[in-house]
C-alpha cells in the first residue's frame, strides 16, 4: 500500500517519540530524491531517512549506512549549511495529510537563535522535501517547481511556502463520527458504487486497503453496493467507523506486514490487524514502524535505486538482447528455407538424365521422376538462355548453396543464442546489484564482452575483483555458501575460488548464479545442501516460483569451453533438486 495519512500518522508519532530533543550530526544526500539525517539522541545515535521518490516515498529510521555520491549534491550542501548541529523540537502531521513536518532550533551565521521547518510531502508523484525559515519562505526544496511544471504553486528559493491544494469532496475523518458517516452516505447519489470506493472518495488521508478493511469489518465484505445496505449494516458501519477512529486519535496502531501465505512474498502493510484476507494471508508484527517500512521497502528500494543508476547500461543490454533475438528469428526461417534443398540435386539429376531429349531454348522439360515409385511424369521448369547442361548445373549449385547455407546458420544461430543466453544473464545479474562497486564491475564485465564500448562505459573507475564480493551465506548447520553478483564472479568462484571437492549449483536451465558450497573437507548435510539449493534458486529468475529444479554437482566436474562467454560452463555428471526458495529464510542465513 502507499503510505497514506493514517499510517504516516503512526509512523511520526514513533519517531517524534525516538529523535525529538536529539541534535542533528551529519546530513547526507544519497540519491536525488533521498536525505538521511543522523541524529544524536539520549538513547544513542539514530538514522532518519526521508525519500520524496514518487514510487515509494516515505520517512523512517533505518539501520544500515547509504552509498553516497563522492561529491555531495547541492540541496544537501546546503541542509549542512542551516542544519547542522540543530536540535529537533518536534515532528508533527498537518491534519490528514500525507505530510509531516520538522521543526528545528539552530543558530543563523551570526550565531542567533532562528527556527527552521522541514516540509516532507510524501505524495506520490507530488512528493518533495522542502526546508523554510521562520518567516514560512522557502529555502531550497529537492524539487524545484516552477510556472512551467505547475501552474497552481510554485516551490522556488524565496517564495512563502503554501500547503499543497486540499482535496475536493473530501472531508477529515477525524472531524466526524459514524451517524455523520452514514448521513452521508445516505445521501449518496450513486447507489450502486461500493462502499469501499465511497470511502475512498469521501475520507481525507484513507488509503484504498484501509477503506475496504473498514468496509470489511463493517458489512463482511469489500464490495458490497450501497443500494444493497441494511439498516443493521448502517449500524455496523456507524460503530467500526467509531472504533477505528478512536484508535487513530489513540495513536493505537500496530505495525502490521502482510505475507502472502501462496509464495511467501510480502504483499502490503498496515498499522492495524487487517481482517480481509482472512486466510489468504500471514500477518507478522514487526517490532516498529521503520522495521516495518525496512522490511517492505528496503531491498525493492536498493534494487530500483541501482538499477536507476545503470539505467543507461539496461538499455544498452535490452538493445542487443532484442538485436539478438530478431537475428535469430531471421536466420531461423532461412534454415526452415534449406529443409527441402534436395529437390534442386533431385531435379539437376533428372535433367542430366534426359540430356539426350533437351536442348537449349527449351522452357520446361517433361521428365519421369524415377525417384518416385510410380514414375509419374513430372515438368521442370528451364531457363530458355542456358544449354540443358547449364540447367542441370544450375540446380545442382542452388543445393549446394542450400547446403552450405545449412552449415552456416547453425554455426551462426548456435552462436546467436549463446549471445542471448549471455544477455540474458546480464539483464538477471543487474538484479543482483547491492552497490556502486557491484556496478562497475559488471560495466568492466561488458566492456570485456563487447557489449558496451569504452567510451559507453561513463564510469571511469576500474573496479578491482576485490571490490566488489559474492553473497555470503552460513547454513544453519554452519557451512559457507557463496553466490555471484554477476558472470566475472561466477566464473572466479566456480573455476578459480572454489576446491574441487566443494559442490556447484545452478538453477536448471534458468539463469542465475553460480552457489558455492564450501565443504571444507567434511561430508556436507542434507539440511546444507538444501539450503545451498535455495539460495541458488533465490539467485535466479525463478526466485519466485516453487519447486525450482537446481541441478548440482561437484566442482571437479565443471569444464569453461574455450572462448565461452563469461559465466558460461558444461557439465555432464549432475544431480538434480526441487526446491522452493523462502526470501525470510534465505536473509536469515546472509552474513551481513
Amino acid at each position: 500500500m502507499p503510505l497514506d495519512a493514517v499510517c504516516l500518522r503512526a509512523v511520526i508519532n514513533e519517531l517524534d517519540k525516538e529523535v525529538a530533543g536529539g541534535r542533528i550530526d551529519k546530513i547526507y544526500q544519497p540519491d536525488r530524491d533521498e536525505i538521511v539525517i543522523s541524529v544524536r539522541t539520549a538513547k544513542g545515535g539514530k538514522k532518519l531517512m526521508v525519500t520524496a521518490e514518487p514510487s515509494a516515498p516515505r520517512m523512517h529510521l533505518i539501520d544500515a549506512n547509504r552509498e553516497n555520491p563522492a561529491v555531495p549534491p547541492m540541496f544537501c550542501m546546503l541542509m549542512r549549511k542551516h542544519l547542522q548541529g540543530a536540535k529537533i523540537s518536534k515532528i508533527s502531521q498537518p491534519a490528514m495529510e500525507r505530510m509531516a513536518v520538522i521543526e528545528l532550533d539552530t543558530t543563523d551565521e551570526m550565531g542567533v537563535a532562528v527556527k527552521r521547518e522541514l516540509v516532507c510531502e510524501l505524495m506520490g508523484k507530488y512528493s518533495n522535501i522542502i526546508l523554510k525559515d521562520e518567516n514560512g519562505r522557502i529555502i531550497d526544496a529537492v524539487r524545484r517547481i516552477d510556472g512551467d511544471i505547475s501552474g497552481k504553486r510554485q516551490v522556488l528559493p524565496g517564495l512563502f511556502y503554501r500547503m499543497p491544494p486540499a482535496q475536493e469532496g473530501k472531508v477529515d475523518p477525524l472531524e466526524l463520527d459514524g451517524q455523520k458517516l452514514v448521513s452521508m452516505l445516505e445521501k449518496c447519489e450513486d447507489i450502486t458504487k461500493k462502499l469501499d470506493k465511497w470511502l475512498l472518495s469521501t475520507l481525507l488521508g484513507f488509503s484504498p486497503l484501509l477503506c475496504r478493511e473498514l468496509a470489511f469489518r463493517a458489512v463482511g465484505e469489500t464490495g458490497k453496493a450501497v443500494i444493497e445496505l441494511t439498516n443493521e449494516d448502517k449500524k455496523n458501519l456507524s460503530d467500526a467507523f467509531d472504533i477505528l477512529v478512536n484508535d487513530i486519535k489513540n495513536c493505537n496502531f500496530t505495525p502490521n506486514l502482510i505475507i502472502r501465505l501462496e509464495d511467501k512474498a510480502v504483499q502490503d502493510f498496515t498499522c492495524f490487524e487487517t481482517k480481509q484476507y482472512e486466510n489468504l494471508v500471514e500477518q507478522t508484527q514487526m517490532n516498529s514502524f521503520s522495521a516495518l517500512l525496512a522490511a517492505f521497502y528496503e531491498r525493492k528500494g536498493q534494487a530500483e535505486r541501482m538499477r536507476r543508476r545503470g539505467m543507461d547500461m539496461i538499455r544498452t543490454v535490452t538493445s542487443a538482447r532484442d538485436r539478438t533475438m530478431r537475428k535469430l528469428n531471421i536466420q531461423r526461417e532461412e534454415l526452415k528455407q534449406t529443409e527441402d534443398r534436395d529437390k534442386y540435386k533431385r531435379m539437376g539429376e533428372l535433367i542430366s538424365a534426359n540430356f539426350y531429349q533437351l536442348e537449349k531454348g527449351m522452357t520446361k522439360a517433361k521428365v519421369i521422376d524415377y525417384y518416385d515409385e510410380t514414375c509419374p511424369e513430372i515438368e521442370i521448369k528451364l531457363d530458355i538462355r542456358l544449354t540443358p547442361q547449364q540447367n542441370a548445373q544450375k540446380y545442382f549449385k542452388q543445393y549446394q548453396k542450400a547446403k552450405t547455407a545449412e552449415q552456416m546458420l547453425t554455426a551462426q544461430i548456435s552462436e546467436g543464442e549463446a549471445e542471448l543466453s549471455y544477455l540474458e544473464s546480464v539483464l538477471q545479474s543487474i538484479d543482483e546489484v547491492e552497490n556502486e562497486k557491484d556496478l562497475a564491475q559488471l560495466r568492466e564485465e561488458l566492456v570485456q564482452t563487447g557489449v558496451l564500448s569504452q567510451k559507453q562505459n561513463k564510469k571511469k573507475q576500474q573496479s578491482k575483483k576485490s571490490d566488489s564480493i559474492p553473497f555470503e551465506y552460513r547454513t544453519s548447520d554452519g557451512f559457507s555458501v557463496w553466490a555471484g553478483k554477476n558472470n566475472l564472479q561466477n566464473d572466479l568462484l566456480s573455476m578459480k575460488t572454489a576446491y574441487k571437492s566443494d559442490i556447484w549449483f545452478h538453477t536448471q536451465k534458468i539463469h542465475g548464479s553460480h552457489v558455492i558450497l564450501a565443504v571444507d573437507g567434511r561430508q556436507p548435510t542434507d539440511t546444507a545442501m538444501t539450503e545451498a539449493a535455495k539460495i541458488a534458486a533465490y539467485h535466479s529468475k525463478a526466485k519466485h516460483s516453487s519447486m525450482v529444479p537446481v541441478d548440482y554437482t561437484e566442482v571437479r566436474n565443471l569444464k569453461k569451453p574455450n572462448g565461452s562467454k563469461p559465466g558460461f560452463v558444461v557439465y555432464n555428471v549432475y544431480q538434480t533438486a526441487y526446491v522452493t526458495p523462502d526470501e525470510s529464510e534465505i536473509e536469515k542465513l546472509r552474513v551481513k
